[in-house]
């Protein structure tokens, strides 16, 4: 994500010419495109990293299930 903002940074500061960004090469600011869809499509699964949300889901849902199963649903006074 950190990406995602240097680049939304950068693009901006290249539009309006602030400072030094105004002779920053427009590739420079692809090139971080590239990276960031290398990174997020194939990085990213390779590492596992997308999966670590879906497992977390799963691992609250399990619990639900186990406390809902031991205490009953509904049961008490």
């Amino acid at each position: 994500m950190p990406i995602i903002i240097l680049i939304a940074a950068l693009i901006a500061l290249r539009y309006f010419e602030v400072w030094k960004f105004a002779q920053l090469s427009w590739w420079w600011i692809v090139a971080l495109m590239v990276v960031a869809f290398i990174w997020f499509e194939y990085i990213e699964r390779m590492l596992g990293l997308d999966k670590k949300s879906k497992h977390d889901l799963s691992v609250e849902r399990q619990r639900k299930e186990r406390l809902e199963k031991t205490f009953g649903k509904g049961k008490g006074k």
